[in-house]
């Protein structure tokens, strides 16, 4: 049997991997919960907030629905059924003020809050996971690392 730990890092390599990942995650998701999404561009930041909200809208039997990332309007809002999900893309943000025009973390305990690019926030939250995207040496390869949660929900996910 597997046994995770807090510096886990799971391969990602290929999609299905990556929707498997992101089918377990949903899982363990609730309303009030933020996840930022650390990564270089392409990486799968996106493919893999597609499979979640897709997964929240299979456990629903709604419609699966177009997930791009909101790089253009700052953010998609996705009703799933039991929640709300909010989508953001601080990419195209140019400094930290901008954040507070765009109602960032604003009744963030109404909403599931995905974030793209968060370094671009800077009044970081402690309840928070971060899920941290790189490429292996050869770019072929994708990583996934997750912090902010424990070992045994960590272990459920994987």
């Amino acid at each position: 049997m597997h046994i995770a730990t807090n510096s886990e890092i799971i391969d990602i390599s290929l999609e299905v991997k990556t929707a498997e990942l992101a089918k377990n995650f949903s899982k363990i998701l609730k309303k009030g919960d933020v996840i930022f999404f650390h990564g270089e561009i392409g990486v799968g930041k996106t493919t893999f907030i597609r499979h979640l909200i897709n997964c929240f809208q299979v456990k629903n039997h709604l419609n699966l629905t177009e997930v791009t990332s909101p790089t253009f309007n700052l953010v998609n809002e996705y009703d799933v059924g039991v929640l709300t999900i909010q989508h953001y893309d601080l990419y195209r943000l140019t400094n930290s003020h901008e954040t507070k025009n765009i109602g960032l973390l604003e009744n963030q305990k109404e909403f599931l809050t995905l974030i793209e690019w968060p370094e671009k926030i800077e009044n970081k939250i402690n309840n928070k996971i971060d899920l941290f995207f790189e490429y292996g040496e050869n770019m072929n390869k994708r990583f996934l690392t997750i912090k902010g949660i424990n070992n045994k929900t960590l272990n459920e996910i994987i």
